[in-house]
């Protein structure tokens, strides 16, 4: 049988803002569209942040996200995946009420404080739509992106009775030798899900060997005990993917990582991205996971014991 490969699709996320593409999803309709699409294309997780309606500023408000993971339960049976990482200019406290209140089957978690330089993308703007992106943006340069140890257990600790489990979101080496620092604690178990991030400025690379040692690497702490997916920042997106399809791992696209589909080609939705994901996918004889295949490979409690 062929090798079933899951793709996640970001849809928003907290990095980009409404200057930088048009068609970067901001209000609840629009997220829960861009999330029901991408399931529709392929994805079989969807990983969801909120922003403002207006402004389109990174919210983790609880009640930013009422509205748009509701319409996509009814609109598709994708694995729903809650941030824990809001933004980084948000405090653990505030990041980890969504997660908490709405117990989905999935979670993103960071495993390490990190530099997180988005700084570099203010010169390619000379105006923005919304006072607060230029500051957002400049004051990366001199911003750090906590997740210190106690801030990982608050998040573990608070979600162990619903059965939420972890998109174990790693920038660097070292932050795989902190979740096995848990997963010896006792705080996560098997199948991990890993999702290493490649190309972000203050994390690792996205040089072929920076993927191929994070693969070692994780080979090496978790065995068979883990499911290794990877995303690849901005042009690195479709390259990173492939490496770690051939690796024997997943994939995750979407506008949160990467607002391209080609070369200076702004992709217009994140379905598009999917599409292309489950492209390469497929042209390698292998199949892509459905929303049950992912719930099996990663022992999720099913959709029907979350809170919304």
């Amino acid at each position: 049988m062929p090798r079933k490969v899951m793709i996640t699709c970001a849809v928003t996320g907290a990095i980009h803002t409404p200057t930088m593409s048009p068609h970067l999803p901001i209000t609840p309709s629009e997220i829960a569209e861009a999330a029901i699409g991408a399931a529709q294309a392929g994805a079989a997780l969807v990983h969801i942040h909120a922003r403002d309606p207006v402004t389109g500023a990174p919210d983790q408000a609880p009640e930013a996200f009422a509205p748009i993971l509701g319409v996509i339960k009814q609109g598709c049976d994708a694995v729903i995946n809650i941030t824990t990482g809001g933004s980084p200019t948000m405090l653990v406290e505030e990041r980890m009420k969504p997660a908490v209140h709405y117990a989905p089957e999935v979670a993103s978690l960071n495993m390490g404080t990190m530099n997180f330089g988005l700084y570099p993308m203010v010169d390619r703007f000379p105006e923005f739509q919304h006072p607060w992106e230029r500051p957002y943006l400049e004051g990366s340069r001199d911003r750090i992106f906590r997740n210190t140890f106690a801030d990982i257990e608050a998040i573990l600790t608070a979600c162990a009775e619903s059965g939420t489990r972890f998109e174990i979101e790693c920038y660097d080496i070292g932050h795989l030798y902190t979740l096995a620092h848990f997963v010896d604690r006792g705080l996560v178990r098997p199948p991990f899900f890993v999702q290493s991030v490649f190309g972000i400025l203050g994390g690792i690379g996205a040089h072929p060997e920076d993927v191929a040692h994070m693969k070692r690497t994780a080979d090496r702490l978790f065995g068979s005990d883990y499911q290794w997916s990877v995303l690849g920042a901005g042009k690195n997106q479709l390259s990173i993917a492939v490496q770690s399809v051939a690796l024997g791992g997943h994939v995750r696209v979407g506008l949160e990582d990467s607002l391209w589909i080609g070369p200076k080609r702004l992709a217009r939705t994140n379905a598009e991205q999917v599409q292309k994901a489950r492209a390469m996918i497929e042209a390698l004889g292998l199949e892509v996971a459905t929303p049950a295949d992912a719930r099996e490979m990663l022992a999720l409690k099913g959709g029907d014991r979350v809170n919304f």
